[in-house]
């Protein structure tokens, strides 16, 4: 990362910057309408007061792409120990984002930048900003089997409810955060810790939450989750019956039954399809549970943070009953987790009750290997926004049509120049994944709503086509004239170009 101040910063341009009090400035880029006295900046800290005149405490960031030279090496942006130079030319391939752009909200004026470049023969408009969000939520994907909570039960941060646990995806615990309704719905503290909690998660920071009735949880994108003072190391690789389905082969000849405990589908080698198909003879082990299909059970034991997710901590305890007819002295018995983390060999005495034995070294490889296929347990948080309302109309006189544009994909809608998904249906609603955007990109106001970087790319004929303001397009070289300040960064790698082409 390399920054350029090539000047304080931006002025602003309200209508009345000025009022009583030769010291004090009227910040108007939003709602809140801050009177900033000298040397202090505003609630948001996106704006200050500097001699007088309203500023901009934030650098612009530009984000550019490495480039081939005349011998086809790639050169990159920015060099390791190296600055920017600050020269931009129209086809340049640098990307202007929406980072310490400002806002215009409630955009009643064109957005704070329009800029014009040129990309593979093509003009090209960007149009971006920060757009002010209570409109705004988190989801939060949070890789284990453990039960954090019973769905619908509320989410605290700090002692206030700031969201919900919502339906479980596989291997995954999930969570709803933030909304309208806890920003502006209920009290103010309500309010502000769910605004405070929302701003830390997609500034990729750590958070402590509690469920209601459940765990303790940090939750930190990118990170492993960490339930209840324990770090969570995998995610499971798969349900019982996909276990078994995938490694049954390799438990043929070294155990007559497995079983493969987990909180949804609990499965049993023998009685399964798997098992059939292995010819393997029934083994008369029945577990609790209600029975689905044939070697599936579905409710075992109760959610918890033991056995594959369930509350059990004695495997053997949800044997329900073992057949004298079919069962047999010797029988070997593998019990594990969907993970590995958890297994017990046992095999059948005179009596017919299961004795732990040493693991043979065939079933142990096997299990190491459940491990193995275990990806990484990690915390991923998604932004959810509906880009609507005013905001378009900083891009064009015309709100429709750009809600058009971005439908038919002539307009591509990024945020800190990561790509979104737009939502079916509907509105300008987008999902990002705060991992694919820099550092630090989102900030806040005290209305309480997070702010966000945003940006509206298409061709200048599109731009014009959809009632754009063509009169406030600035040409992108004219950003290095003095009068913004600008941080360089380069473009990550992961990322596809906002402009199209390769």
């Amino acid at each position: 990362m390399t920054e350029t101040r090539i000047a304080p910063a931006v002025e602003a341009a309200p209508p009345d910057p000025k009022e009583k009090g030769a010291d004090i400035v009227r910040c108007d880029a939003c709602p809140v309408l801050c009177r900033i006295r000298e040397g202090r900046s505003g609630a948001c800290d996106r704006y200050a007061n500097e001699g007088g005149k309203l500023v901009r405490t934030d650098p612009l960031v530009l984000m550019g792409r490495s480039i081939e030279n005349e011998t086809g090496e790639l050169v990159p942006f920015l060099k390791d120990g190296e600055g920017w130079s600050g020269k931009l030319t129209a086809d340049a391939p640098v990307f202007v984002s929406g980072i310490g752009a400002t806002t215009t909200y409630p955009d009643y004026k064109p957005a704070p930048f329009i800029v014009g470049s040129r990309w593979q023969g093509v003009d090209t408009v960007t149009v971006v900003t920060e757009g002010i969000f209570s409109y705004c939520s988190v989801k939060v994907k949070i890789d284990t089997d453990r039960h954090l909570g019973p769905e619908q039960a509320s989410v605290l941060c700090d002692g206030e409810p700031v969201g919900h646990v919502t339906t479980a995806e596989y291997g995954s615990q999930m969570l709803s955060l933030g909304g309208v309704r806890h920003l502006t719905g209920g009290s103010k503290k309500e309010g502000v810790v769910t605004c405070a909690t929302m701003l830390s998660l997609c500034n990729k920071e750590a958070v402590e939450l509690e469920i209601d009735g459940g765990a303790k949880v940090v939750v930190q994108a990118g990170q492993a989750p960490i339930v209840d003072g324990e770090a969570e190391e995998r995610m499971r690789v798969g349900c019982g019956s996909a276990t078994i389905g995938i490694f049954a082969q390799q438990w043929h000849g070294h155990a007559d039954e497995v079983i493969v405990v987990d909180d949804h589908i609990t499965g049993v080698l023998s009685e399964h399809q798997a098992g059939a198909y292995l010819d393997m003879k029934p083994a008369g082990i029945r577990v609790r549970g209600r029975k689905s299909t044939p070697g599936r059970y579905f409710q075992v034991a109760e959610p918890g943070s033991g056995w594959g997710g369930t509350d059990i901590t004695d495997p053997l305890s949800i044997i329900q009953k073992i057949d004298p007819k079919t069962a047999w002295p010797g029988l070997r018995l593998l019990m594990v987790s969907t993970t590995g983390e958890d297994a017990i060999y046992c095999e059948l005495d005179g009596d017919l009750v299961p004795v732990p034995k040493v693991m043979p070294d065939p079933l142990q490889i096997v299990v190491d290997r459940i491990a193995e296929n275990c990806e990484p347990a990690l915390c991923s948080v998604a932004f959810v926004a509906g880009a609507g309302g005013s905001l378009r109309a900083g891009v064009t006189e015309n709100p429709v049509r750009l809600t058009r544009s971005v439908r038919d994909a002539l307009t591509r809608v990024t945020m800190g120049g990561a790509p979104c998904y737009l939502w079916p249906g509907g509105g300008i609603t987008v999902m990002v994944d705060v991992m694919k955007m820099p550092d630090n990109s989102f900030g806040s106001v005290p209305t309480p709503a997070l702010v966000a970087p945003l940006e509206f790319t298409m061709p200048r004929q599109d731009f014009a086509r959809l009632g754009g303001h063509t009169g406030s397009i600035v040409p992108l070289e004219d950003l290095t004239d003095g009068r913004v300040a600008l941080r360089a960064e380069a473009w990550p790698a992961g990322n596809p170009w906002p402009m199209g082409g390769a």
